[in-house]
């Protein structure tokens, strides 16, 4: 999912991400606010994680999210 579509659908989606990541904080939504960079920031941060481990943890998620409504469609 590129950065312009996340930051569209991202009030759509946080309350699922503030399900899977639910170690981040609402400050830490709030200066999300949309950027996906930030949540892989803040992922890393929070968790511990190399960078590239938090980007394919979003990356997947955004993918499989994703794969759930072209199933939906079809």
């Amino acid at each position: 999912m590129n950065k312009d579509i996340f930051k569209g659908r991202f009030q759509q989606l946080v309350g699922g991400l503030k399900q899977k990541w639910a170690n981040l904080t609402e400050d830490d939504w709030t200066h999300i606010s949309g950027d996906k960079d930030k949540l892989v920031g803040k992922i890393q941060e929070r968790y511990g994680l190399a960078k590239d481990q938090a980007a394919r943890q979003v990356n997947e998620y955004f993918d499989n999210l994703e794969k759930e409504n072209q199933r939906k469609v079809s």
